[in-house]
């Protein structure tokens, strides 16, 4: 069984620094399915396969989480998305 405390362990990155925010990208009805792959394969460094995924459940689910990690670490890759006019958000 799990303590709070082990919980709170987990989500730690190798820094110290809490990574429980996630990078999500949301479905905007504009760009192809390849814009928005290759988009992730750049700025997420995401394999291909995995971007084809996360695009096909953008696509049917509105929204996917693409990354987790600390806001420091995933707020330049939302600035990437945006600027590649794609919505992306952290929570």
């Amino acid at each position: 069984m799990e303590t709070d405390k082990s919980v709170r362990h987990k989500n730690r990155g190798s820094d110290g620094l809490e990574n429980g925010n996630s990078l999500v990208l949301h479905n905007d009805d504009y760009h192809t399915f390849n814009y928005v792959i290759d988009a992730l394969i750049e700025v997420c460094n995401m394999e291909r396969v995995q971007a084809i995924q996360c695009t096909y459940l953008v696509h049917y689910k509105q929204k996917c989480e693409v990354k987790r990690g600390s806001k420091k670490d995933l707020l330049p890759m939302r600035r990437a998305l945006s600027a590649k006019d794609l919505k992306a958000s952290i929570h």
